[in-house]
């Protein structure tokens, strides 16, 4: 019988607790404990999951085979540096770090001592994106629409690192060239930083990419438009449907549309049992730190894109 995992969550907030239930309910693994310099939520987290809590990481080094590190964004790179270290596997809640540099270190770390070094973007374990993968063929131009309701949780930084990022992430793993411009227009709204943006992404190879997001809409929203030779795809990440249009075969000039609709599934369930298999089987994951630093990177040049744009035309950034 295989030896379960010894896993621990390092962050117990919103996401973190999510994180925790996952791997205590896992067969292969066993939750060593839950981390979090907060006490009142590392012992009611803890109590939930009958398990010990601990307030600083370090404490965690000599007893875990892999964490997962749902902290916040400043703090990723100190933790997983740590774990990383000491040949911890590491599932690294998104965006990677606050900086390109931060993240090459932990790249260059992962690599040194073997380690999974696994980001946290989830829609690539949504059902509708995993049915539309295997359809891309090329793409021509992609439309991404991102809104959520406000939330205090999140706003410790722009809203293109707190939502956008995902719709970056998916967008560089379906195009397959550099980006050679960048557009983007944003402003503050309910934070201190900026909640509304809409970037333009030019790519190499001819391919558009028109990203809008808002953390201060009414209801949410997460929709994907691509377009591609003689096909066009809507996806629907909230409500997990995908539509496929595409001409008729023969010499009749119609369009055909066929509408996919897939079960609510739970995607960090499934990224977590992803991040567990990956580290038996010493795959490397697709969205691995690499991915998270690419994604990083775009979202920093499109925040000074808008900040230039915002100076340009005296716009409060």
């Amino acid at each position: 019988m295989t030896t379960p995992l010894r896993t621990a969550v390092i962050g117990t907030g919103y996401l973190g607790r999510f994180h925790a239930q996952k791997y205590a309910g896992r067969d292969d693994c066993s939750l060593v404990g839950i981390c979090d310099h907060n006490a009142d939520h590392a012992h009611r987290v803890a109590t939930e999951l009958d398990c010990p809590h601990f307030l600083n990481h370090r404490d965690l080094l000599d007893k875990v085979d892999a964490v997962s590190i749902a902290t916040s964004t400043p703090s990723h790179h100190a933790v997983a540096k740590d774990f990383l270290s000491h040949g911890i596997h590491v599932l690294l809640e998104k965006p990677i770090t606050t900086t390109v540099e931060e993240a090459d270190e932990l790249i260059a770390l992962a690599k040194e001592h073997h380690c999974i070094l696994q980001i946290g973007h989830l829609e690539n374990f949504n059902n509708a994106i995993k049915a539309l993968r295997p359809k891309l063929n090329a793409p021509r131009f992609i439309r991404c629409q991102r809104l959520a309701p406000f939330q205090q949780r999140g706003t410790d930084v722009s809203v293109i690192l707190d939502l956008m990022i995902h719709d970056i992430e998916l967008v560089l793993s379906m195009v397959n060239a550099s980006i050679t411009d960048i557009q983007a227009t944003g402003s503050r709204v309910l934070s201190d930083h900026i909640d509304i943006a809409n970037a333009r992404l030019l790519f190499k190879n001819g391919c558009m990419a028109d990203l809008s997001v808002s953390r201060v809409n009414d209801k949410p929203c997460r929709l994907m438009h691509v377009f591609q030779e003689g096909m066009s795809f809507d996806v629907d990440m909230h409500h997990k449907r995908l539509t496929t249009r595409f001409l008729t075969p023969g010499n009749a000039a119609s369009i055909d549309r066929e509408l996919e609709r897939f079960e609510k599934n739970d995607a960090l369930k499934e990224q977590i049992a992803n991040f567990c298999k990956n580290i038996t089987q010493h795959k490397n994951p697709s969205c691995d730190g690499q991915a998270g630093r690419d994604a990083l990177a775009i979202a920093i040049q499109i925040s000074e894109a808008l900040e230039a744009h915002n100076s340009k035309h005296a716009l409060a950034s």
